[in-house]
């Protein structure tokens, strides 16, 4: 598996697959670029490029103790298409990596990755800010991410298959058709992410506020999410990005979870191709 190095030392490993038009694909917490299976099977197969990285501390890129926030995570990612030389890329985030991608744009859209961005897809991404607060009233209270912590403590192998058993692909669902091994591979991929990228990156996805991030957007945009997702709440995540994307477009799915894109890749794969050729 190829790799870069970053200005701090970091590995960053990554997949490159196939030739065309470059796909970017940014992944969730706790996961891998592995997590984007069905869709670089999917856009490999059909003439695009497809790029999956694994965030530091996640996937067989470096442990490092630090830099597990959203501006150095952003700052790996333009020194991957940087490495890479990646123009009229799409750049497509799910869930922690719908943030890393805002950031992306926002922090190096108008310097190092100008020219670089043809589009934008959020899916089941944190934006534009996921803690309750006072001017985030439909948050999630800082007692839930508290918890996380405390259980990836405690015992985070048992805390991270009850987490994929249950809310995350909403196995917990009357009536959900659950598979084993959807919920064995999130497991696989979350016990490679090192329990301090784990720890911090709680704080990363959960308090880090997008919402000027996602003004700069200056690109066909795409927001997708479930309005059943119990991990990133639709009443404070995909609309209020939408306002804030100029132009954007916003795509609700009616009873899907926070892991749709596994779950309903068919669904999903086809509405992003929509995107893509548009």
């Amino acid at each position: 598996m190829p790799s870069i190095i970053t200005n701090d030392g970091a590995q960053i490993h990554y997949k490159d697959w196939g030739t065309g038009q470059p796909i970017v694909f940014s992944h969730g917490w706790p996961l891998s670029g592995d997590d984007w299976d069905a869709q670089m099977f999917y856009f490999g197969s059909r003439g695009y490029r497809v790029i999956a990285h694994d965030r530091r501390g996640h996937g067989q890129s470096s442990s490092t103790w630090n830099g597990h926030d959203m501006d150095t995570y952003a700052d790996d990612l333009v020194a991957l298409t940087e490495k890479l030389d990646l123009r009229n890329a799409i750049h497509v985030g799910h869930s922690t990596g719908g943030g890393e991608v805002a950031r992306y744009i926002g922090r190096h859209g108008a310097g190092r990755a100008k020219g670089r961005v043809a589009k934008a897809v959020l899916i089941g991404a944190v934006p534009p800010l996921m803690l309750k607060t006072a001017a985030n009233p439909n948050g999630t209270p800082i007692d839930v991410f508290d918890g996380i912590r405390s259980a990836i403590v405690a015992d985070r192998g048992q805390y991270f298959r009850d987490f994929a058993g249950g809310p995350f692909y909403g196995f917990n669902r009357r009536g959900a058709k659950v598979s084993q091994g959807i919920i064995d591979n999130w497991w696989r991929q979350g016990m490679l992410c090192s329990i301090k990228a784990a720890y911090d990156c709680v704080q990363a996805f959960s308090e880090t506020d997008f919402t000027e991030d996602l003004k700069r957007f200056d690109v066909p945009t795409l927001v997708m999410h479930g309005d059943d997702d119990q991990i990133v709440p639709i009443a404070a995540s995909a609309p209020l990005s939408a306002k804030l994307v100029k132009g954007s477009e916003l795509k609700i799915y009616p009873g899907l979870p926070h892991g749709m894109a596994t779950t309903h890749h068919q669904v999903i794969n086809e509405d992003l191709l929509t995107f893509v050729k548009r």
